[in-house]
């Protein structure tokens, strides 16, 4: 018998599974008390559906409780625990459930890989409606579906019945990620394009990594007048595009690159990391006591700040730590991946349809003759630099759109501009997809045609369950000849991928030169 079994990211051992240890830090331990947070999520969804009760406090369990198991998010047993504890006295509440639980990873093969798919991009929307939650906004439909999909999960459907369900729940997330992008720009504004510098100034600093923009929000106002800068990592570098974010002189820049990069990049920091969502690998010694966790992240011997019922949070006591360590001595050059010191941000929809115009005659004048939206999950896998590559093979008369961590293997290139529009159009993170599907689904209407006639190609690359959610919602939109990269999900058997090459064209990446001459010749 495996000790564990986990395929639901693209660095999976060996394309299939991990079954000893996990590739991301996930040990046996861990990986199973994860699973049983599920097995108990699935039963209080079932219990609500049975007694036709359903709670606050229910349906924030589901969502957190899904948001826990995502990659890269929760290493800590015992809060596993707590919260698995908090899950069963939800569920007794609302009478139990009294009925048989399916085994997730048993049974055909196609059936697995469906019921796979369905809870992988259950967790990405997970997280999603977590962050929406915490600025005080929620649709009841997406919430709803939270029940629906876990309770599915637990029943035998045929193919059709899956991939039916598997399109609804794209829907669902699409309206989720609207939510999200309301939530943010209602609350912090509207994103503009911004400069952001990647040196680091001496003296006290804190780095705040993940995607919560609140908890950032929080911090800064916190740390205002004490002599303290604050930097972005990876996926929180777009909050330097929202001008209620922006107007702290003291948010200072980005510290460092993609997030796989963190146990190199914060050897000896001399400063404390904070990580507000998910993407934090197991802490190297040099640096390990400078980790602070928050919301639904954990590592075992990690400070924790919690906040109280409101959500607000006390960071004191990283701030009396970055007074402590007290920075570098000097400024500090840095830099991203390709050498550069600068990084544009804030081309959500907002930016990017406020030009609509100028693109628009662009594209009908033959100065823009392609766009390609390149972005996605950044990792460790080899075959990644496919996407630098890639990027740089553009020809001058194409836009690049790009968006979560996946930008961070070029976004520090200058590919100049088109018409005074830099070549690379930063939309934001990684639920920022929303922001891309809205510019594309502009540009048909302005056309009068489908988002498939578009002079538009998709470049997708993937690492967790996020990335599942949004691969659905664009699936669900019908978009169609995507690529996919590094590796097609392990999750996905052979049946559902020849599904989904046959239905909507969806490809795996071979070489940079080969798929754009491909793309660019096509019809």
């Amino acid at each position: 018998m495996p000790d564990m079994f986990c395929f639901q990211c693209q660095q999976t051992a060996g394309n299939k599974g991990c079954v000893r240890v996990g590739v991301c830090g996930k040990q046996p331990e861990t990986a199973n008390l994860q699973d049983d947070l599920i097995y108990g999520l699935i039963r209080l969804a079932l219990a609500a559906e049975q007694s036709g009760k359903r709670t606050h406090t229910a349906s924030r369990l589901l969502i957190d409780g899904l948001f826990t198991t995502l990659t890269n998010v929760n290493f800590d047993n015992e809060s596993i625990r707590r919260f698995t504890e908090r899950v069963v006295t939800e569920e007794k509440e609302l009478g139990g459930y009294d009925g048989d639980l399916v085994e997730l990873w048993k049974g055909d093969t196609d059936t697995v890989s469906l019921r796979s798919t369905l809870l992988f991009g259950l967790k990405g929307m997970a997280a999603y409606a977590h962050h929406s939650m915490n600025l005080g906004f929620e649709d009841t439909e997406v919430t709803d579906w939270f029940y629906k999909g876990l309770s599915e999960i637990n029943r035998e459907h045929t193919v059709e019945e899956w991939l039916a369900l598997i399109m609804e729940f794209g829907q669902i997330n699409l309206k989720c990620m609207a939510l999200l992008d309301t939530a943010n720009t209602s609350t912090y504004g509207t994103p503009v394009p911004t400069r952001v510098n990647v040196d680091i100034k001496k003296g006290p600093f804190i780095v705040v990594s993940g995607h919560d923009l609140r908890d950032l929000y929080q911090l800064l106002e916190q740390t205002k007048d004490k002599g303290i800068n604050i930097y972005t990592h990876s996926e929180m570098l777009p909050a330097h595009g929202y001008p209620e974010l922006k107007k702290y002189p003291h948010l200072a820049g980005n510290f460092g690159t993609a997030w796989q990069s963190q146990q190199k990049e914060f050897q000896d920091i001399p400063a404390p990391v904070l990580f507000t969502t998910n993407c934090l690998m197991p802490p190297r010694p040099s640096y390990a006591d400078r980790v602070y966790t928050t919301s639904v992240v954990g590592y075992e011997g990690m400070t924790h700040i919690t906040g109280d019922e409101h959500g607000n949070k006390d960071f004191t006591p990283l701030i009396e730590h970055a007074l402590a360590l007290g920075g570098y001595e000097h400024d500090r050059s840095m830099s991203g991946i390709n050498g550069g010191h600068m990084l544009t941000t804030g081309f959500a929809h907002g930016s990017v349809l406020a030009n609509a115009e100028k693109v628009i005659n662009a594209i009908k004048t033959g100065a823009i003759k392609h766009i390609f939206l390149v972005g996605g999950c950044d990792g460790a896998h080899p075959g990644r630099n496919y996407y630098t590559e890639f990027v740089k093979q553009t020809p001058m008369d194409t836009l690049v759109l790009t968006l979560a961590c996946g930008k961070y293997r070029f976004n520090d290139l200058d590919l100049g501009e088109i018409g005074g529009l830099p070549r690379i159009l930063d939309m934001g993170q990684c639920n920022d997809a929303y922001s891309a599907i809205k510019v594309a689904l502009a540009l048909a209407d302005a056309f009068g045609c489908t988002v498939n006639e578009l002079p538009l190609t998709l470049v997708l690359s993937w690492y967790e369950q996020k990335a599942v959610c949004i691969l659905l919602t664009l699936l669900s939109l019908g978009v169609k000849n995507m690529y996919l990269g590094p590796t097609i999900p392990a999750f996905l058997s052979e049946t559902v991928v020849k599904v989904l090459v046959d239905t909507y064209g969806l490809q795996p990446i071979t070489a940079p030169e080969q798929d754009m001459d491909a793309i660019l010749n096509r019809g």
